[in-house]
């Protein structure tokens, strides 16, 4: 099972993962990118933050947390 940092961001990749990377990531709530952003869209999924950078999509881990807690009741 991977293990989620303390604090910090996540990149789209570590939350949804990526079987083709060396070494392969494993998913932490395994969905489609596609199904990810409509979450997204909806309020199913948290918001992303974006203030790393203009080109930069990172979600917080707290929110991440919560959200996997929110789903595991």
């Amino acid at each position: 099972m991977y293990q989620l940092p303390e604090a910090g961001y996540l990149r789209l990749p570590q939350i949804i993962g990526n079987p083709k990377a060396k070494p392969p990531i494993p998913a932490v709530i395994p969905v489609s990118k596609s199904t990810w952003w409509a979450g997204v869209k909806s309020g199913h999924y948290p918001q992303p933050v974006r203030t790393l950078g203009r080109r930069i999509t990172a979600w917080r881990v707290e929110d991440i947390r919560a959200l996997i807690e929110r789903t595991a009741k």
